[in-house]
């Protein structure tokens, strides 16, 4: 059976983006150091990064995120954006993009196209699921859209990628999600980095 998979990137204090997030600055104040792990440094990555890295895209067949992930843009679409990505994003799989505005898919190279999902969370996991077949569906982000599927109950695992960094504001993972049990089930670690994957219990 299709699992439905998370990971994030938080900092210590739990978020996963910073404030003042804007189209010049996407992940907010401060946000791109929760990244600092996977972007790497002047030299190669350490083996745990690496291996957490690669793992973020194995395995799936589709992929959920919010509108807030996908751009900048609010209230009714506006001109002709792709997302941040440019023309060939990394998914390489049907992209669901949670919205109250609807919009036709937008192909990509590489085999991503993204989908616009009116309906909510359980819609778009329903067409996830019958787009990936066999294989996982991940929910890429941000943290709303993550507490929206751990409030529901629908994440089976979740990986977080915790850097040591704090950064007191911005968009926090966890608020709102109720009594939701994690089970460690790997734990793995880097200067910059512990990774951390859960299976997900309510």
């Amino acid at each position: 059976m299709t699992r439905v998979t998370s990971q994030l990137s938080i900092s210590l204090d739990g978020f996963a983006a910073g404030p003042d997030q804007t189209r010049d600055d996407p992940l907010g104040t401060g946000g791109e150091r929760l990244h600092g792990w996977y972007m790497g440094g002047s030299g190669p990555r350490h083996p745990a990064d690496e291996a957490a890295a690669r793992s973020i895209l194995e395995g799936n067949g589709a992929y959920i995120m919010g509108r807030n992930m996908f751009g900048p843009i609010r209230g009714e679409w506006e001109g002709d954006w792709r997302g941040w990505w440019g023309d060939d994003p990394p998914y390489h799989a049907p992209v669901f993009v949670l919205t109250h505005h609807a919009r036709e898919p937008v192909e990509m190279e590489g085999g991503t196209t993204f989908h616009f999902v009116t309906g909510g969370i359980e819609e778009a996991l329903e067409q996830a699921r019958a787009a990936a077949g066999a294989a996982d569906v991940n929910v890429a982000g941000g943290a709303s859209t993550v507490n929206q599927f751990l409030a529901a109950g629908l994440i089976d695992e979740l990986t977080l990628h915790v850097s040591p960094v704090l950064l007191h504001a911005g968009e926090r993972l966890f608020d709102g999600v109720g009594d939701v049990r994690l089970e460690p089930v790997d734990v793995a670690g880097s200067p910059a980095a512990t990774h951390v994957r859960y299976r997900v219990g309510g």
